[in-house]
């Protein structure tokens, strides 16, 4: 909800001016569909203005985050997310820190390897993370399930704290361990995009390496989400297919694989 909200982000299609007003109507939506029946989260996001040897850049990125937060007043938790940069992830959770008393889950995306762009490894990045006060921490985005197992599994081995991993449901390659940098990005994506049940198998992998919030990233529709829950057992199998009562052919005719809702 509101990713890529930043008022810079939304300068480049022309409504930067909307800032506040896109990101708390989003707000709205979200928990009046919500209701009280599930949490709604807040998000936060890379702005792509971060520069660590600029200190006009950490003001402008502190105050985009700062004004993200103000307008998404009311959620239950909030979400930093597909950061690239320690630098700036920490500065979103330092915002987050300051500016609202929900819990705050932050996660960090590598492309290819288990480093940010600043230099810091997986482990590295849980660690200083829980310990600078993020209640949730772990990875989303850029790899698909395989390119995920081993940054969580370093990350596992630096933190008892609740972890999370959110993959892309693309498939990626050794050569090119990132979606984007794939060329079938941005308008091919259809022939790399995973199954369900690889992203159900990935669900039940990742709750017994200890993961506690358990999600999935770009291109992940309504299949791949209920696939998980049914995975992880919150969600009932249920049948919805079978031949008619005057049908010629019987459901061992046809030979078909059940169809499951």
């Amino acid at each position: 909800m509101a990713f890529y909200g930043s008022r810079e982000k939304l300068a480049t299609v022309g409504r930067d001016q909307q800032t506040f007003e896109i990101n708390r109507k989003a707000t709205q939506i979200c928990k009046e569909v919500a209701g009280e029946a599930v949490l709604v989260a807040g998000d936060l996001g890379a702005t792509w203005k971060w520069d660590p040897d600029s200190p006009s850049s950490r003001s402008l990125v502190a105050a985009m985050f700062q004004e993200q937060v103000e307008a998404q007043a009311g959620v239950d938790f909030f979400i930093g997310e597909t950061f690239w940069h320690l630098g700036e992830v920490r500065l979103c959770l330092e915002v987050l820190k300051k500016n609202s008393q929900v819990p705050s889950m932050i996660t960090v995306s590598f492309r290819g390897d288990e480093k940010t762009v600043d230099g810091f490894s997986a482990a590295e990045c849980a660690r200083i993370l829980t310990d600078e006060g993020a209640d949730i921490v772990g990875t989303n985005c850029m790899g698909d399930p395989k390119r995920t197992y081993p940054i969580i599994e370093s990350m596992r081995r630096a933190t008892d704290d609740y972890l999370a991993a959110q993959p892309a449901a693309f498939g990626c390659s050794e050569g090119v361990p990132w979606f984007t940098g794939d060329p079938a990005f941005p308008d091919k994506l259809e022939r790399i995009l995973l199954t369900r049940y690889e992203l159900g198998d990935f669900a039940q992998k990742e709750r017994d390496l200890g993961v506690n919030f358990i999600g999935s990233c770009c291109d992940s529709i309504g299949s791949h989400v209920l696939e998980m829950a049914r995975a992880l057992g919150k969600k009932e199998k249920v049948d919805i297919w079978h031949p008619l009562p005057d049908s010629p052919m019987s459901e061992t005719e046809f030979n078909w694989d059940r169809i499951q809702k």
